[in-house]
């Protein structure tokens, strides 16, 4: 017979493993915001832009592939706060990410300040969650298998 006298050691549990909710919180406030703000027009692009960039802007929103991202960027956000769909979440903001940084990189540099940052919460929340990428990054997978 086992009794608990309250003697028992507690594990010293780190603080560390707050951080992937922290970085998911985070982020999925940052995109809902700027979703939101990207479907309701509420954003207006820098006026120091180069005309041809100011060209390629108009006929992107024309198009109406800023709402296609604002709205990726909004479903993002969502799923990241209520923590469900977490990494199918970072596979779908990825290729926004490296829009963001490719844009800033080549025409305002200064700026890169919010999508550097959440390219850095992006690779830490996908080294979180490395396990569900595993199959994904293999170089060869049979259909059906598991991941280990």
């Amino acid at each position: 017979m086992e009794t608990n006298t309250g003697t028992e050691v507690v594990p010293n549990k780190s603080f560390t493993r707050f951080f992937p909710h922290i970085a998911r919180i985070l982020m999925g406030l940052a995109f809902l915001a700027f979703g939101v703000m990207g479907l309701f027009q509420l954003m207006k692009p820098p006026e120091n832009l180069p005309e041809d960039i100011k060209m390629i802007d108009a006929g992107l929103a024309k198009a109406g592939y800023m709402n296609v991202v604002s709205a990726t960027m909004t479903l993002v956000g969502l799923l990241l706060l209520i923590n469900r769909f977490v990494p199918l979440a970072l596979a779908f903001i990825a290729p926004i990410l490296v829009g963001i940084l490719t844009f800033h990189i080549s025409t305002s540099l200064a700026m890169i300040g919010p999508g550097a940052f959440l390219s850095l919460l992006e690779l830490y929340l996908a080294w979180s969650y490395r396990r569900a990428f595993c199959s994904m990054l293999a170089a060869k997978v049979t259909p059906g298998l598991r991941c280990e």
